[in-house]
């Protein structure tokens, strides 16, 4: 596929992602501390236990709607963070959401309990049964609490995405019910209005950064570029290239590293949609993505037919030459992991090495194209074949590839325990973290 990418930007001293980092930490302290000046500005109730309950739930309120912007798949930090570790934040901050909501249940409920000889159960049910907003409040943690033990690492591996997908999406369901509550009995919410404007904003760009980047951002781009499947070509028995064109693709903004989530509009899978990256380095005319038959939706993609619709939603993923730091490169895949490692040698300039880590030669999905890129950038392609054991991954053996590997950006993708393995040989070879980019591609985190 002859490509015409635009020229790479060159590795510079400011790191994209410690900019995006370093300001969604400023943007969560400086709300962590307004929270707090309007919480001493609203009074203290009489009860410390009250006290410290309310400042629980106003926490819990603010790290809701961080989590909210974490999942919102805002391009501008999606391209610097990147989505899996955006997902893998927002599964953090969820658990800590439990904790934080938790401790202003019991808070709450021992401090109107004291003195009256009810219980803090039973206090808390005639709450629920007594003042607005606080059944709302209960079903929002019941429903959080059945969100949070779907998304344990032990319930998650028993669940198929779409199952833990369809559990979780009631989480937005509790989001509703706990700021009905807040507006209902929040005193530091009806304080003064300037702290009612400042939840409202809250809330509102919150949820407006979910609506824009989820549902707005996805709709506007199908409908301005119309993607359709123009071809389909069989790599081997199980691996198979969709070739995908539009209107102005020039303007989508994509780049070689990046992976869409595909949806393909036929009757048996519109609603099912899924991971691929690009294997090619997109020219403004055609998008192209290579996988294997791993599961249904990847053995679907030999049977499209040219003019299917598509519905993708994308590009996604930090995996670019945007986080370069160094003028040369060191590229690591394994598997099928090799298409968007094939799509950046592209886009690369500097000198490359590539290192292709697959069982057998028989194995290497587009390894042609590998080979005829490698010649036309004067890059080194080396293919590195056997059993997982011995790790022909490891320190001594990548230093002898590759002597000067501390002084190049290291871009790897290939199976977890591939992954795993070599980037305890890269600390080991003590090349720096800020050269070393990855991307796990795990959408529920």
């Amino acid at each position: 596929m002859t490509t015409v990418p635009s020229p790479p930007a060159p590795p510079t001293a400011t790191r994209p992602g410690v900019v995006a980092r370093t300001g969604l930490y400023a943007v969560l302290a400086v709300n962590a501390a307004v929270v707090a000046w309007f919480f001493a500005r609203a009074g203290f109730a009489s009860n410390a236990l009250i006290v410290i309950g309310r400042l629980l739930g106003l926490y819990g309120a603010l790290v809701m709607a961080f989590q909210l912007v974490l999942v919102a798949r805002l391009p501008w930090l999606d391209r610097r963070i990147g989505m899996d570790r955006l997902t893998s934040w927002h599964r953090w901050t969820g658990f800590a959401l439990l904790w934080t909501l938790l401790g202003h249940v019991v808070f709450i409920a021992f401090g109107y309990a004291d003195g009256t000889g009810t219980g803090p159960v039973g206090e808390i049910v005639d709450l629920a049964g007594t003042t607005e907003g606080i059944l709302r409040a209960v079903v929002a943690f019941g429903v959080l609490l059945v969100v949070g033990a779907v998304s344990a690492r032990s319930a998650r591996r028993r669940l198929a995405y779409e199952t833990w997908h369809f559990v979780h999406l009631y989480s937005y369901v509790a989001v509703v019910l706990a700021f009905t509550h807040q507006v209902a009995v929040g005193t530091t919410f009806t304080s003064s209005p300037a702290a009612t404007a400042y939840w409202y904003a809250l809330w509102g760009v919150a949820l407006g950064s979910v609506a824009v980047g989820r549902l707005v951002l996805p709709l506007w781009r199908n409908h301005r570029h119309r993607f359709r499947v123009s071809a389909v070509v069989p790599e081997s028995d199980q691996v198979v290239s969709v070739y995908v064109t539009g209107r102005d693709l020039n303007e989508l903004g994509a780049r070689a590293g990046q992976f869409f989530l595909w949806r393909f509009l036929t009757k048996d899978r519109w609603w099912q949609a899924n991971p691929f990256s690009l294997s090619a380095a997109p020219d403004g005319r055609t998008l192209r993505l290579t996988a294997k038959a791993v599961g249904d939706g990847s053995a679907a993609l030999r049977h499209l037919k040219p003019g299917t619709r598509v519905f993708a939603e994308g590009p996604y993923g930090a995996f670019t030459a945007l986080h370069r730091r160094r003028t040369d490169s060191l590229l690591i895949a394994g598997g099928v992991g090799v298409t968007p490692v094939r799509a950046l040698l592209e886009d690369l300039d500097g000198h490359a090495v590539v290192i292709y880590r697959v069982a057998a030669e028989r194995d290497a999905v587009l390894l042609g194209e590998l080979r005829d890129l490698a010649v036309a950038k004067g890059a080194e392609l080396h293919l590195v074949t056997g059993p997982p054991v011995p790790d022909r991954l490891a320190p001594r053996e990548l230093a002898r590839l590759v002597p000067d590997i501390a002084d190049r950006d290291v871009f790897l993708c290939g199976p977890p325990p591939m992954m795993n393995a070599v980037l305890r040989t890269l600390d080991a070879l003590g090349v720096p973290k800020p050269q070393i980019h990855f991307e796990r591609f795990g959408l529920a985190g």
